[in-house]
């Protein structure tokens, strides 16, 4: 069953990622309690535990997955080019997929070698916008899903 492993948020700029076992997710302020969840194409960013152990394989280091700094973490389903547009629902939870979250130099600073890792097909995850206000929790599930027009 594809589902909901993690949540995290940041409250400052540059600060540490604070995991919680549940959260309010609204249109108006993405993950609560985040500091970036501000309306806009990068409003919540999820990314798949299949491909963050991949990165980890990669550098050859098993690290936390909010090293990535990312609010969600999906196990179950991996991310690509092909799911721009698509609908990411958890639990009552709706999300439109708007891109790939590009990985950054903070990554690097994180571990040497991690931001290239990130690099390939989609690993460092995808930025969503809220379409509705919902609460979601560890283990809610997860699917992906083609708009119809």
């Amino acid at each position: 069953m594809t589902k909901l492993v993690g949540i995290a948020y940041k409250t400052e700029k540059r600060g540490a990622m604070i995991t919680t076992e549940h959260a309010s997710v609204t249109q108006k302020n993405g993950v609560e309690n985040d500091i970036f969840g501000r309306p806009g194409k990068r409003q919540v960013t999820v990314m798949s535990l299949q491909q963050w152990q991949q990165a980890c394989n990669e550098v050859d280091k098993n690290l936390p997955w909010f090293t990535r700094r990312a609010n969600l973490l999906v196990d179950g389903l991996s991310f690509s080019a092909l799911d721009q547009g698509k609908r990411l629902v958890i639990g009552e939870l709706i999300l439109e997929v708007t891109g790939e979250t590009d990985p950054c130099k903070k990554m690097e600073i994180a571990y040497p070698g991690l931001e290239k890792a990130l690099l390939p097909d989609w690993r460092g995850g995808v930025t969503c916008r809220v379409l509705n206000d919902a609460s979601i929790a560890i283990n809610a599930p997860v699917s992906l899903i083609a708009v119809t027009e």
